[in-house]
């Protein structure tokens, strides 16, 4: 924290002694002191901490910055605190996990604050860094940092991607339904397991799941999840989920190509292919990142992990011009029921990543 003193005392002449009034004079004196002392020492409690000039920066996942999904929706939160402020922010296009690294850590050392690592493959390096730049705060996205510098933001996907699977069930004529993940890890399996858990409400009789790959490769390859997509429309799948990044770009064009329906992520996916995408699962990455730099810029900025689902309106499913004329009345009226019970408890979703299973 900064405090400027200097005020000038003025009187009849600099330094000079007035018989009488000296007393007095150094009683209001050690009077305001003390006023002032208090005024410092209430401020000091009362600021937060990082409540230092905001000087935004973000780090985006591997799978590129318009991706029409994830890293998208990231940046679309900080051109919104752009327009909204007029506060500038930096960005960086990670090809591999130590790019990532690397670029946290430059963005620290030059004085960036908070600085967003937009992506749960950023864990370790944030883990690391944190600790070298006390002073600085980061945002990490999808996983956790235990730190005191550190706001960790997770979703429930498996909320959102409950109600999309509830409404592709009852959207099917086959009764089977289809998955596309991108990286082969717990948080896409959470996806996949929500999805699961609606789609059976929903009554569908088979759901398809696929995994892109292992590596971070699997968040950028449009034409394997075309590939995966097409295997599953020939085993009778006519409603297929892509969480995959821009992988998922190929799964709902090859969705669309073959008279099927695909379901988008992250972002509101519906205009890409308008009527021929039955939803979108969105999760509010944008807010995510907008808050943080508002939250910094009004000194407001704190650590600790901020768990977004339904209730706190950080995932969805999609519903706009796009997609109206596929949602039925009893669509929207069943989803909207699902959405409310998840809320209310009265459906539990189960969490992939609590146990590593998902119901049968």
């Amino acid at each position: 924290m900064r405090a400027q003193a200097g005020a000038e005392i003025s009187g009849e002449e600099p330094g000079a002694v007035v018989p009488g009034r000296w007393k007095n004079n150094q009683q209001g004196v050690d009077h305001m002191k003390r006023i002032l002392l208090g005024l410092l020492a209430a401020a000091a409690f009362a600021l937060p901490a990082f409540a230092a000039d905001v000087n935004p920066a973000i780090v985006y996942g591997t799978g590129g910055k318009f991706d029409k999904s994830f890293n998208e929706a990231g940046y679309n939160g900080a051109e919104k605190f752009k327009k909204d402020t007029g506060i500038d922010y930096r960005d960086f296009e990670p090809q591999d996990e130590t790019q990532g690294e690397q670029a946290i850590r430059n963005f620290a050392k030059r004085g960036f604050n908070p600085v967003v690592a937009l992506s749960f493959a950023w864990t370790d390096a944030v883990g690391k860094v944190s600790k070298e730049f006390p002073e600085t705060g980061f945002v990490l996205v999808d996983s956790v940092v235990d730190a005191p510098n550190v706001r960790s933001v997770v979703f429930k996907e498996d909320e959102g991607s409950y109600l999309v699977g509830l409404l592709a069930a009852m959207k099917s004529e086959t009764k089977k339904v289809g998955f596309v993940g991108g990286m082969d890890i717990p948080l896409i399996r959470k996806f996949g397991c929500g999805y699961v858990q609606g789609a059976k409400a929903g009554g569908a009789t088979q759901v398809f799941q696929n995994m892109t790959g292992t590596t971070d490769a699997a968040w950028n390859d449009p034409v394997r999840g075309g590939e995966l997509a097409k295997s599953q429309i020939d085993q009778g799948a006519d409603v297929i989920y892509a969480a995959a990044g821009a992988t998922g770009l190929g799964v709902l064009q090859t969705a669309a190509d073959n008279g099927k329906l695909g379901i988008g992520v992250d972002s509101n996916q519906n205009p890409l292919h308008p009527g021929k995408v039955l939803t979108s699962m969105v999760k509010r990455v944008d807010v995510a990142v907008y808050n943080a730099y508002m939250d910094a810029k009004d000194g407001k900025f704190t650590a600790g992990v901020n768990s977004l689902g339904l209730k706190e309106n950080g995932v969805d499913w999609a519903d706009d011009e796009n997609n109206k004329p596929l949602i039925t009345d009893e669509m929207r009226a069943a989803v909207e029921k699902a959405k409310a019970d998840i809320i209310a408890g009265t459906i539990k979703v189960h969490d992939y990543m609590t146990d590593e299973k998902c119901p049968e």
